[in-house]
């Protein structure tokens, strides 16, 4: 039975009606017809704006985590050098799956609640370590924190690592990413989240450097990236696409685009102060320092000593509101906001927050 829902979870985020209509047709075979062609080549353009990228951009059938998982396996073999900047549980989680694969990892450790800041160990690091790629996230939604890239991106370009590779999955359409200018060469997305649109979509923008990865370790698997270098030019894509997930996505896209980037940044750091002062105004607290560069797209509150998180959510869920925990070490501490995309809208978080007040007092 469905339920109506205030929805303030960090993603899936709620999804607008046209961009559910664009993907409600009868579409042809993706493999025959050239208008599915034309629509991947709109929509990695518009995804190329948003990203702030020349680069190509691949897009494929699968949550963001199949273009995480891609990106390592397509660029890393065994015995590869990877820096990972680790502040928070994704950053981390990018260093376990690098090691997975068998690469050879350093970590530049951040506590949870911080982001990063200081570039002096990591220039000492990638020194030393030489790495083949340095990896980031941009956003770390777990922890409402929003990492700088600018000095990451200095490092890699005065010692000449070969890959930069950033998470902006909960960032992306939310803030500016500006991938060419802080030299990305991997940047990592997922349809979920700021794009509002179903969670069925990954994309990932790739440099002519990470290619040249990519052709050497010749990685063969389903997330591989290599069968999307000539796809377009060749009109052979390694799989059967996913045209209405496509169709979507491209749909999203073009919401964003229309109402302008910079009004669209403005309208998400707008949603972040409002829920950041209700927040305090209701006596909880930001779990991210004072120092720490805040998410325009999450706000992350410690939960109320005293108050079980469990019972919490269920109360929230009740009164209908949904909001989000968090995981890992942060499970049961930390209940997360998420005003990304649709959500970033300062009616919606207002009805929300009251939701919430109301909850609290009882």
């Amino acid at each position: 039975m469905k339920k109506t829902m205030i929805n303030l979870i960090p993603g899936p985020v709620s999804v607008p009606e046209v961009v559910l209509a664009a993907a409600h047709h009868d579409f042809a075979s993706p493999d025959l017809d050239t208008d599915f062609l034309e629509l991947y080549c709109q929509t990695e353009a518009r995804l190329q704006k948003i990203l702030g990228t020349k680069n190509s951009i691949i897009i494929q059938t699968g949550e963001g985590m199949l273009g995480l998982w891609g990106a390592l396996k397509s660029c890393l073999r065994p015995g590869d050098r990877v820096v990972a900047v680790c502040s928070g549980v994704f950053g981390y989680g990018i260093a376990d799956m690098a090691e997975a694969i068998g690469a050879e990892v350093r970590r530049i450790s951040l506590p949870y609640d911080q982001t990063f800041a200081n570039a002096k160990e990591l220039e000492q690091l990638v020194a030393d370590f030489k790495p083949l790629m340095i990896t980031a996230v941009h956003c770390e939604t777990p922890s409402g924190t929003l990492n700088p890239l600018a000095e990451i991106a200095r490092v890699k370009r005065e010692h000449g690592v070969p890959l930069f590779c950033v998470d902006t999955v909960a960032s992306a359409g939310g803030a500016p990413v500006e991938a060419d200018r802080h030299l990305i060469d991997l940047s990592l997305n997922g349809s979920q989240k700021c794009l509002s649109a179903p969670p069925n979509m990954t994309f990932v923008s790739v440099s002519a450097a990470a290619w040249e990865v990519v052709d050497r370790v010749n990685y063969a698997g389903y997330d591989a990236f290599k069968p999307f270098k000539n796809a377009k030019a060749e009109f052979y894509f390694p799989n059967t696409m996913y045209w209405h997930g496509t169709a979507a996505l491209s749909a999203a896209a073009g919401l964003i685009l229309d109402e302008g980037l910079e009004n669209v940044y403005q309208r998400h750091a707008d949603a972040m102060h409002y829920c950041v002062e209700r927040a305090r105004g209701i006596g909880l607290e930001l779990f991210a320092t004072p120092e720490a560069v805040k998410a325009p797209t999450v706000t992350a509150l410690k939960v109320p000593e005293k108050i079980e998180w469990a019972r919490l959510h269920k109360a929230c869920h009740e009164n209908g509101l949904a909001i989000a925990g968090s995981y890992g070490s942060l499970a049961g501490k930390v209940m997360r906001i998420g005003h990304m995309g649709t959500q970033a809208n300062i009616a919606l978080l207002k009805t929300g927050m009251d939701i919430l007040e109301k909850v609290l007092k009882k």
